[in-house]
């Protein structure tokens, strides 16, 4: 059963998602806001896919500032999509391999991701920080996910130097967000219905020490990791 689940949501989400994307260069003509509402449009559609087809729902846990820099635990592509409805369209930090894709790249940048450059050079740190201080300009949070990438339940990465710069720079609390959607959604295999915990934890105030920000921010994102 959770094969056939897992096909049939493939098939759902991936035939809609091509549909949504396709319409995505009108919505970046138009504006901003608009383009913004059509990511929101994904993310619910994606929501209604993985409630109704996978049986997975999500349970929120603390509080939720807003503005703020959010640090997240990455586990599976499911939480991307939900943050970006449980905070109300964050600017997110992506790799700068993904805002070179034609088209999905010029989209996201006219979304105002913020892109960071692996190479972390400072022209690319200081083009970072412009961006993610026009998202706050807005009213926008931002979100990063500080491992890096996606890993696989039990993994707890040290988080990259990205973060501690956005932190320095912003002058932001930070909240880690811990969540345990590896159990349910592994990146190989059939997923599993359940509950996926996303637990807001106690916002660290700006203008610590950076080796103190990382250690309670490495804990609290990983407060929820098990391996499944």
């Amino acid at each position: 059963m959770s094969w056939l689940r897992t096909l049939l949501f493939r098939l759902v989400f991936y035939a809609g998602s091509v549909l949504i994307v396709l319409a995505v260069p009108i919505s970046g003509l138009i504006g901003r806001d608009t383009l913004i509402a059509h990511a929101l449009v994904w993310s619910r559609f994606h929501r209604w896919c993985a409630r109704t087809i996978l049986g997975i729902t999500s349970r929120i846990e603390g509080e939720r500032p807003q503005p703020a820099l959010y640090a997240a635990k990455h586990q599976a592509m499911y939480e991307t999509l939900e943050l970006a409805l449980m905070l109300n369209a964050p600017a997110i930090v992506m790799k700068a391999e993904l805002a070179r894709i034609p088209i999905w790249g010029w989209a996201t940048r006219r979304y105002g991701v913020i892109v960071i450059d692996r190479a972390g050079s400072a022209t690319a740190m200081r083009q970072m920080m412009r961006e993610a201080k026009a998202a706050l300009g807005e009213g926008r949070s931002v979100l990063i996910f500080p491992e890096g990438t996606r890993v696989k339940p039990g993994e707890q990465p040290p988080l990259k130097a990205g973060f501690a710069g956005l932190y320095r720079m912003l002058g932001l609390p930070v909240v880690p967000v811990a969540i345990d959607s590896g159990r349910l959604l592994p990146k190989k295999g059939a997923k599993r219905p359940g509950v996926v915990t996303f637990r807001f934890g106690a916002p660290v105030p700006p203008g610590l020490p950076r080796p103190e920000t990382e250690a309670l921010v490495h804990a609290e994102i990983n407060a929820l990791d098990v391996i499944a």
